[in-house]
């Protein structure tokens, strides 16, 4: 389905155009339809298949069309991560380049006094859109300094991760400041029974779209080694002695062990930098644009932080602990191999974590090749998928072309009424 064939806000369609967007992905074409009725909608859909545009496009639209206050705040956007709100505050950036009137900001922690009084300022004018962490919101609501009563949409990006993040509370917290007619939508990459409960407590007869999980890109060479806990950085060392590293992403299970490896690459000469949550946005933000322009050889980093990667020219991908679930691995992974070129993503299998891989090979339908351990490292366990301890798991299972012929300004598309307008992305399929 084209962008065209939806009922979007002229203005909407132009900026798609100046982007080169036109084909929909499914997850827009089948969530924009119902979020231009106003219904509410939980969405199921791995990152990187377009759900950001699969919401953000029809309610721009809608706002666009207006009906909604212009001194009240109209959307609010929860996101778990400041990477990822930054991500949805660029798309909006763009879906929005012709909406002049329509006002956003975004709210997130980790920044200075100035740009807490920006987000202060921006909040009690009454910004259109308003893209937040729960932390960060929680802070501005205790203080008074938002205004969430004529909130019309409610919007939960990766609903999944703020749970495991532990905003389950602030989430519901956040819900009680809003009106109760309002369109609530929820977007997941998983749909574990503690969803199912978020759904049922803040959205009213939702429409439910799910897309299946995909599998790795055919240009990603998998492979894994075998081994104990102790032999997981001489296995890095061996890598790097048979390539120099470049553009390399090494995922760890938690923040504490993203230190040490890191640490433990800087002390043998290689240059690497860890992301993690202590870090200042301004060293976050410092982190990323190094490694975006080659000065930093090595990020190491935790699946939450690395949602905020976006970086096409991945050339190996590590997993020094491995994921829980088919998602994060597919994730992952998915950062090598982009743009139609090939990539290698290799996975450290220790004891404790055989049955977590079992699982991801069997969602895979196939076997991940394992490779041998070199003799000076020493033996390797055996591979069973069973793991040292009995216990089993299973997975859990983002001025153009219309303006030139319908004139400048703020005309609708077929002059349809509010509720009717969709949103929409392009083939080369926004975020």
């Amino acid at each position: 389905m084209q962008f065209e064939e939806l009922d979007l806000n002229y203005d909407i369609l132009d900026a798609l155009d100046d982007m080169n967007f036109t084909e929909c992905t499914p997850i827009q074409a089948q969530a924009i339809p119902p979020l231009l009725e106003g219904r509410d909608l939980i969405g199921v859909a791995q990152t990187g298949t377009g759900k950001t545009a699969a919401y953000l496009l029809p309610v721009l639209s809608l706002l666009r069309d207006g009906g909604f206050p212009r001194d009240a705040i109209n959307c609010v956007i929860m996101a778990p991560t400041r990477e990822l709100a930054q991500q949805i505050d660029q798309a909006m950036e763009g879906f929005s380049y012709y909406l002049e009137d329509i006002s956003s900001v975004s709210v997130y922690g980790g920044n200075d006094g100035i740009r807490y009084e920006q987000e202060k300022r921006a909040l009690q004018l009454g910004a259109d859109v308003v893209i937040a962490t729960p932390g960060r919101l929680i802070s501005h609501l205790s203080l008074g300094n938002v205004d969430l009563s004529r909130v019309s949409f409610f919007i939960l990006d990766e609903a999944d991760r703020m749970l495991d993040m532990g905003f389950s509370e602030d989430i519901m917290q956040i819900a009680s400041f809003l009106p109760k007619e309002r369109q609530t939508i929820m977007f997941s990459a998983t749909m574990p029974d503690k969803i199912v409960e978020l759904a049922k407590t803040i959205l009213t007869n939702p429409v439910e779209v799910k897309i299946a999980l995909n599998k790795p890109a055919e240009g990603i060479h998998q492979s894994a080694f075998v081994c104990y806990e102790a032999q997981k950085m001489k296995i890095i060392e061996h890598l790097f002695q048979q390539k120099k590293p470049e553009r390399v992403i090494i995922f760890v299970g938690k923040k504490t062990h993203t230190k040490d490896v890191c640490i433990t690459l800087k002390r043998k000469g290689y240059n690497a930098e860890a992301m993690h949550s202590d870090l200042l946005q301004a060293q976050r933000d410092d982190v990323m644009y190094r490694f975006k322009t080659g000065q930093v050889d090595i990020l190491v980093a935790t699946d939450i932080v690395a949602r905020g990667i976006d970086i096409d020219d991945i050339q190996l991908v590590i997993n020094y602990d491995v994921p829980h679930d088919e998602e994060d691995y597919v994730h992952r992974i998915g950062r090598t191999a982009r743009a139609g070129k090939d990539g290698r993503a290799i996975t450290l299998i220790s004891e404790k974590d055989q049955p977590y891989f079992a699982a991801i090979e069997r969602f895979l339908e196939r076997e991940v090749p394992k490779e041998p351990l070199p003799a000076e490292i020493g033996e390797a366990p055996a591979y069973t998928g069973r793991g040292s301890s009995s216990r089993t798991t299973h997975g859990k299972g983002r001025k153009g072309r219309f303006r030139k012929h319908h004139g400048a300004g703020r005309g609708k598309k077929g002059g349809q009424k509010r509720g009717q307008k969709g949103s929409n992305q392009g083939s080369k399929s926004p975020s």
